[in-house]
């Protein structure tokens, strides 16, 4: 639901909905801000969803705007350009810089809500 307020919008989501999901790049998502939203094109946040199935191979990704995720479950592997690896699990939050090489191993069926901008 969104609802506008003066010059302002805003949208409220009252509860995580594994049935709004929809296809994504890999996985699935449920939208909070889908980007352009608001007349904000590089702002955007929902809940991504992928299972090992989908993803049976690590694959890389170059993180393409500003990236913020919390993991709510699951289990990911993220190893960075310069040899760290990072094992996130629930509670788990992570940070990236536009640009950031990174590659991905889905270990357990995860969820995770994220903020792009």
């Amino acid at each position: 639901m969104s609802t506008p307020t003066s010059a302002l919008e805003f949208t409220v989501h009252d509860a995580f909905d594994p049935e709004k999901y929809e296809p994504f790049e890999l996985g699935q998502v449920q939208w909070v801000r889908r980007p352009g939203d608001g007349n904000r094109p590089a702002l955007s946040a929902g809940f991504w969803h992928v299972t090992p199935e989908e993803a049976p191979e690590p694959f890389d990704l170059l993180i393409e705007a500003d990236e913020t995720i919390h993991i709510i479950e699951g289990h990911l592997r993220i190893d960075l350009e310069g040899g760290e690896s990072f094992d996130l699990k629930p509670g788990s939050a992570a940070s990236f810089n536009k640009g950031a090489q990174t590659r991905w191993t889905v270990v357990e069926t995860t969820t995770e809500f994220f903020v792009y901008s």
